[in-house]
């Protein structure tokens, strides 16, 4: 059997964002204290008996995140050109997340994006995002 260790981390930002073509009040600028969910998988642990310290996912996230935090997202990328949901943006932290922390043995599994504290969306991908060098 083999062992996974499965690590997560929570923190937020704040952002405002429209949707383009919603047919509602979300059309309108509006903003969320986003809170988002990073979830890493380890097939191994290190020497010193750590699948992945949770400081260096907080560290990369709160990189990924920093380019969103207090930002209108429909004027940065690649939210100009995609319609800035909570589903886009799940899918766009977990492939940032997965470029600065996928390893061998580690792998961002999940990324949960919470727009209030009632409704999220969780975004993962069947086949592993590549090992960056």
């Amino acid at each position: 059997m083999t062992a996974t260790y499965t690590m997560r981390v929570i923190t937020d930002f704040a952002a405002a964002h429209a949707l383009r073509d919603y047919p509602g009040d979300c059309a309108r600028v509006h903003g969320h204290n986003w809170k988002v969910e990073v979830e890493v998988r380890a097939s191994a642990l290190n020497d010193i008996g750590m699948g992945m310290d949770f400081k260096d996912i907080k560290a990369a996230t709160k990189a990924v995140i920093g380019g969103l935090d207090h930002r209108h997202l429909n004027e940065i990328p690649p939210f100009d050109a995609i319609n800035p949901t909570a589903e886009n943006i799940a899918a766009y932290l977990y492939r940032e997340l997965g470029t600065r922390l996928n390893s061998e043995v580690v792998r961002v599994h999940q990324v949960t994006l919470w727009e209030t504290e009632r409704a999220c969306v969780s975004y993962s991908e069947d086949n592993p995002v590549e090992k960056v060098s």
